[in-house]
C-alpha cells in the first residue's frame, strides 16, 4: 500500500462582480471547485492505496514543520498546478506586523523535497498552467533546485501547447501499466512542452507531436514521475472521463513504488 499526499487543484470563482454605481462593486457569489477528486479517487479506486489532499493556498501556509511531517508520513508527493513561489516563499513575508521584529527565515521547501527524494521519496509531478515552467513562466519549477530531481529540463520560455482539437496518446515500451492500451484514452486539451534529461525513461508521448507525456527517473533511493498534462480539467476534462483512467493512476503509482522496491520507502 501507498500512502499519497496530493497538492493542488483546487479553484475558487468569486463572482460575478455587479458595478451597481461608479462606487459600489459587488460579488453576487463564491465557489470552491475541488478538482483534485477525480484523481484522488483513481488513486484510492483499488482500496490498496491512500490518498490525502489539501489545496495549494493550504501548501503555501503550511506553519514550519508541517510539510516536514509529509514528508516523513507518506510515500508519494503529487505536486499539481504549484508554482514555484509556493515552495519559495511563506505568508509570513509579507505581514507587517513581524517586520522589524527579528530575523525571518524558514525551512527552504525545495531543499525539503530534494533531500528527501534522495532519501527515498516517491514524487509524481503533474502538467498545467501553472506546473514546469508553465504559462508565461509562471510555473518556474526550471529556476529551483526542483530542476535536479525532474526526469526532464524545463523550457526557458512558455511551455504551453494547447489545441482545442486535443492530443492523443501513445505507449512506448511495455513496462509502464502493462496491458493498458492508450490509443484508447480520449485526447488531452493540452500539456507542457519539456526535453527528456539523461538517464529517464519515457512511457508515453503525445501522438501528433511525438513530445513525451509520461517519464520516469530515479533519483539517489527515490524516484520521479512527470506527467505533462494535467489529470483534472481543464485539460483532463475528456481524460477523466476514460474507462481506463483509475487503471493508468494505480499503474502509475504501483510502477513508481515498484522502481524504488529495493531502496525506498515502501520496500
Amino acid at each position: 500500500m501507498a500512502k499519497v499526499f496530493y497538492i493542488g487543484d483546487w479553484a475558487v470563482s468569486l463572482g460575478p462582480i455587479f458595478a451597481e454605481t461608479p462606487f459600489n462593486y459587488a460579488y453576487k457569489g463564491l465557489q470552491t471547485f475541488r478538482y483534485d477528486h477525480y484523481l484522488k479517487e483513481a488513486i484510492e479506486s483499488t482500496g490498496e492505496h491512500t490518498c490525502d489532499t489539501c489545496s495549494t493556498w493550504d501548501f503555501y501556509g503550511m506553519p514550519p514543520g508541517r510539510y516536514e511531517e509529509i514528508l516523513a508520513d507518506y510515500d508519494i508527493v503529487v505536486f499539481s498546478d504549484v508554482e514555484a513561489k509556493n515552495f519559495q516563499l511563506s505568508p509570513q513575508f509579507f505581514d507587517r506586523n513581524v517586520f522589524g521584529s527579528g530575523i525571518i527565515t524558514y525551512p527552504d521547501r525545495v531543499r525539503l523535497t530534494v533531500e528527501a527524494v534522495e532519501d527515498g521519496m516517491l514524487i509524481m509531478f503533474m502538467g498545467g498552467w501553472l506546473s514546469f515552467n508553465g504559462e508565461l513562466g509562471k510555473g518556474g519549477w526550471g529556476r529551483t533546485g526542483l530542476a535536479e530531481v525532474l526526469p526532464v529540463r524545463c523550457l526557458e520560455r512558455e511551455d504551453l501547447v494547447e489545441n482545442t482539437e486535443g492530443f492523443h496518446m501513445s505507449r512506448i515500451g511495455n513496462g509502464f501499466v502493462p496491458g493498458l492500451d492508450m490509443s484508447t484514452a480520449p485526447p488531452i486539451l493540452g500539456y507542457n512542452e519539456v526535453v527528456v534529461r539523461s538517464g529517464a525513461m519515457v512511457h508515453v508521448e503525445v501522438t501528433e507531436t511525438g513530445d513525451p507525456l509520461v517519464v520516469t527517473r530515479r533519483h539517489g533511493r527515490g524516484a520521479v514521475l512527470a506527467y505533462m498534462s494535467d489529470p483534472a480539467p481543464h485539460w483532463g476534462c475528456n481524460f477523466v472521463q476514460w474507462d481506463d483512467y483509475s487503471r493508468f493512476w494505480t499503474g502509475a503509482v504501483e510502477y513508481l513504488v515498484d522502481m524504488t522496491r529495493e531502496t525506498g520507502r515502501t520496500s
